[in-house]
């Protein structure tokens, strides 16, 4: 049914899996558009009472991939139209994550980059291999950081957090999330597959109604103003789109050298 994505059943349990091994699960359009139909048709499944988001080989994902930019719309102007990607697929995939009426973990087998960093976070609970780090690289590349992480970075390490991780693009290994509270575990890499998969069984065997509660709490607590800051991300990453910046910091990225930022 999918190119990019695999869905399994287990038991009551769903596990979505990004599935571009070779690209380390960069999110191109098919893999976008595939992602939020899997999100959607879990979401709406009553016999699935729990949900897992993990990667295919060595990486959860490392984010977009910047070799599909050739495949994107234009704006009027002939800029890259990023608005339209983050505010018809991106983001309603991570707002249909954060209220699934069930609870979601996302198994970090490997590196989570950009929008794969945005993807874990969207999640309830986040367990982690040692091998797996945490990265908003947008900046890297003249971007700023979408689809909610600095909220999700916020929310669960606060603001300096936030703002290291989106302004210096380095890091954040998994020792080390585990210890600001971005993740909430850390496996050894051969017991992740096996720790994830009890924790997905209990969670599907658990009192649903009660955690979908929990999940409307939180939200109305933590991310109240959520659809309003996608909207300013997805806005403000349109003004980044037609800089200068972003041109050079993709030629870099593909020629493989340090990009020569102009600041604007």
């Amino acid at each position: 049914m999918y190119e990019t994505v695999e869905l399994e059943r287990r038991g009551a349990a769903a596990i979505i899996r990004l599935d571009r091994p070779e690209a380390l699960n960069a999110w191109n359009t098919t893999l976008g558009d595939e992602l939020l139909h899997a999100v959607r048709e879990v979401a709406g499944d009553d016999d699935v009472r729990a949900v897992c988001v993990t990667g295919a080989g060595r990486a959860f994902s490392s984010g977009a991939d910047l070799r599909d930019m050739a495949s994107r719309g234009l704006t009027e102007d002939g800029k890259l139209d990023v608005y339209t990607t983050l505010t018809t697929v991106y983001n309603p995939i991570l707002t249909g994550l954060r209220r699934m009426p069930k609870p979601v973990v996302a198994a970090l087998n490997g590196p989570a980059v950009g929008i794969g960093c945005s993807l874990a976070l969207a999640c309830d609970l986040l367990v982690a291999a040692p091998s797996a780090y945490l990265s908003l690289a947008f900046a890297r590349i003249g971007l700023v950081p979408d689809g909610g992480s600095l909220a999700f970075v916020s929310a669960r390490a606060g603001g300096g957090r936030a703002a290291e991780m989106a302004m210096l693009g380095g890091r954040v290994t998994a020792t080390k999330a585990l210890a600001c509270g971005l993740v909430d575990e850390v496996l050894a890499d051969d017991e992740l597959d096996a720790g994830v998969a009890a924790r997905l069984d209990a969670l599907a065997a658990g009192p649903t109604a009660a955690y979908a509660g929990v999940k409307r709490q939180l939200n109305a607590w933590l991310y109240s103003g959520l659809d309003a800051q996608l909207e300013l991300e997805a806005r403000i990453q349109q003004e980044m789109a037609a800089s200068g910046d972003f041109a050079e910091g993709v030629a870099a990225f593909l020629e493989k050298r340090d990009p020569e930022f102009r600041g604007a």
